[in-house]
């Protein structure tokens, strides 16, 4: 009772009454020094002991270090001044976010004024549709128009020849369908930003076009419509334009541009190539800053001052499934290009480098899909502490179709998530003084360099593809990452490791295909119908002349009803030379969802699955952990897996299940061997194939 009129008391004070209290007894207070001599500071070496006391006699060196792909040993842990891995001297105690070489963050208050940008691409194949999803997309939270377009329209192919119009994004032929997928849009206020393929010419003027028809003002135009040709070059192996004329158009695209657009970037450098092929991540940063450096070297050639390349190049990464290494990686890649823009002679204000990222394909699964939005969860996570500028989060189930708007909403609430409710704004450089963190950012920072330097060595990244270089390196990184997955050494949750055997997949939703051909293809004929047919080729040859005002022309062209196809014939005719051998986009779990495919059409041309009967010997305790593994293993080729609790009734009789087993236990030494020496897909391949010949024989 005392306690509860105490509580009372308490509660009953107002505001100032509690702090003059507080004021009274602060002055009254003579705290002692607190030090902390008397505590004894435990040495490295100790802390070792201890952990060994704990680890029973497994070697420490063996359990407490992890190996990562890029070569690069994590450490146990990481401290101050003591230890293997003492970061004092480091650690970033005289650099600040927005100067130096920004390895803190590209500017000085972080995202106080202004958060990353919340671009989620939109993909829907006709422009009106498109047009619909960027406007809900902003209404519902995103801050940038991301346009996704198809992989016709990048390669300047029109919809009526383009082989699967839509199969990525929104099919642009003329600058009709610009004009339905830019109405309504608030150009001037909301950045724009648009992956445009081997040039971004095309985009650029429909784009420019566009706006000029409708009274815009399309200096005010900020964002990003970016080419990157030569990473078309390495997707398709050769290009339908020369290099030399795609460069061309570069340069035209930046003159034009930094006089009527300022704020609008053309040349998006994008390591999706190296990413999605497998490549660790200091190949993927070290390859995309060589191409950005051939890019700076035949921009100057054409007599491009390096302050308007700097301002007109962006960055777009991917982030993969190791936190802290893709934390480290986006911190040293704004280090490393500081230094390479040093060396061309750029000002500090142009050294920053402007990084957009998406989370990185390569480590989605079909299976267990829902696991995906976890994934993509610790990705943007790691993106936001690593100082992305903008970013992309991809809905969940882009392994198997086109997002909805479930998917969608996940994928934006997760930004707004992180910067509303988990508080990411206010912290700069939250990753800054991490001992860990720091750490792995300067190793990280010295092998892309040293990397990067390995390219420079071969004589640039186009010598460097023609050797086949870099697609050696990025396969080997790829087996190893198969490999380690056959084996178990990784675990992709849902695949390889803990299937879901009640799933069932996604509907695909297949768009029609022909259908949609057809409606786009009708729009265009019937918009250019009634076009001057004279004044139309008299554009595109002036087009085709044109040294200078390339863009103006192009712009021309198109407002005489040119498409896309017509422009870019018109600026070469034939394909370039240069051919280089690809780097195929993969998946990690790409071989693991195969067997499981396998098994689905073993199952529907039989109506039966692949059975396997445990026999469990004995108490549950000696078994089940043998059981489960045999059960997980079985199951990631989607096997029927018959479980029991053992069998131990008849154990001590003659005859016995126990003494039947024995010879098969007597195996089990070679079992072992086999399952250690054995890549799991490759087993579990043979086991599939054995199991349905068996089974149709029934």
């Amino acid at each position: 009772m005392a306690e509860q009129n105490t509580q009372e008391s308490v509660k009953q004070l107002t505001d100032k009454e509690l702090e003059a209290i507080l004021r009274k007894s602060n002055e009254k207070a003579d705290f002692p020094e607190v030090k902390f001599d008397e505590f004894e500071k435990p040495t490295y070496e100790e802390w070792v002991e201890a952990c060994n006391a704990l680890l029973k006699g497994k070697p420490f060196d063996k359990i407490m270090f992890t190996k990562t792909y890029e070569g690069i040993t994590f450490d146990p842990i990481y401290t101050w001044r003591t230890g293997p891995s003492a970061t004092d001297k480091i650690l970033p105690t005289d650099d600040y976010p927005g100067m130096g070489d920004f390895l803190r963050g590209a500017t000085v208050n972080g995202y106080k004024c202004a958060p990353w940008g919340i671009a989620q691409a939109c993909d829907e194949t006709l422009p009106k549709e498109n047009n619909e999803l960027l406007k809900h997309e902003i209404d519902r939270g995103s801050t940038v128009y991301n346009v996704r377009i198809d992989t016709a329209t990048a390669d300047g192919i029109d919809v009526m020849d383009a082989e699967k119009p839509g199969d990525i994004g929104v099919s642009i032929t003329a600058l009709e369908d610009m004009h339905t997928l830019l109405d309504g849009l608030d150009m001037e206020k909301i950045p724009f930003m648009m992956y445009a393929g081997t040039s971004s010419l095309r985009m650029l003027a429909l784009v420019a076009a566009t706006l000029k028809a409708k009274g815009k003002d399309v200096s005010k135009v900020k964002g990003v419509i970016g080419a990157n040709p030569i990473a078309q070059l390495i997707k398709r192996g050769k290009l339908n334009q020369p290099l030399e004329e795609l460069y061309d158009e570069m340069a035209e695209s930046i003159r034009w541009t930094r006089k009527n657009a300022p704020q609008l970037r053309t040349i998006f450098v994008r390591s999706d190539i190296f990413s999605n092929g497998g490549a660790n991540a200091v190949q993927e940063v070290a390859y995309t800053f060589a191409i950005a450096v051939e890019y700076i070297r035949e921009m100057q050639k054409r007599g491009i001052d390096i302050h308007d390349i700097a301002q007109s190049l962006q960055f777009a990464f991917n982030t993969g499934a190791t936190f802290y290494i893709e934390i480290a990686k986006l911190r040293a890649a704004r280090q490393v290009w500081s230094n390479i823009m040093k060396a061309f002679g750029a000002e500090e204000k142009d050294r920053s480098c402007k990084i957009h990222a998406r989370p990185a394909m390569f480590t989605k699964t079909i299976f267990d899909i829902g696991v995906n939005m976890l994934r993509e969860t610790t990705q943007i996570f790691s993106a936001v502490v690593g100082g992305v500028d903008s970013y992309e989060n991809d809905p969940y189930d882009a392994t198997v179709r086109k997002g909805d708007e479930f998917s969608r909403r996940i994928a934006r609430n997760v930004h707004i998530m992180l910067q509303e409710e988990f508080g990411m704004l206010r912290p700069i450089d939250p990753a800054g003084g991490s001992w860990g963190i720091e750490a792995l950012t300067k190793e990280m920072a010295e092998k892309i360099w040293g990397e990067f330097q390995k390219i420079e060595s071969l004589g640039g990244i186009l010598k460097a593809l023609k050797e086949e270089y870099p697609q050696q390196q990025i396969l080997e990184i790829l087996k190893q990452r198969f490999k380690a997955l056959d084996l178990r050494k990784d675990s992709a949750v849902g695949t390889n490791m803990y299937p879901n055997m009640t799933e069932e997949l996604l509907d695909p939703r297949p768009e029609d295909v022909p259908a949609l051909k057809k409606e786009l293809s009708e729009g265009v004929e019937k918009y250019r119908a009634d076009m001057d047919k004279d004044f139309l080729k008299e554009k595109l040859e002036e087009l085709k002349a044109a040294d200078t005002d390339i863009v103006e022309k192009a712009i021309a062209a198109f407002s005489a009803g040119a498409t896309i196809s017509e422009v870019r014939t018109a600026r070469a005719a034939k394909a370039d030379s240069i051919e280089v051998r690809k780097i195929y986009a993969h998946r990690w779990t790409e071989r693991f969802e195969k067997l499981r495919f396998d098994t689905q059409a073993f199952k529907k041309e039989t109506g039966k699955n692949v059975e396997i009967f445990l026999a469990n010997m004995g108490p549950i305790p000696q078994h089940k952990a043998r059981a489960d593994f045999s059960t997980s293993f079985l199951q990631v080729g989607e096997f029927s897996v018959h479980l029991n609790n053992g069998f131990q009734d008849d154990e001590d009789k003659p005859g016995s299940r126990w003494d039947k087993c024995v010879e098969a236990l007597r195996q089990a030494a070679m079992i072992k061997e086999l399952l250690m020496t054995v890549p799991l897909s490759a087993l579990l391949t043979l086991l599939i194939r054995k199991m349905c010949r068996r089974w149709r024989r029934v």
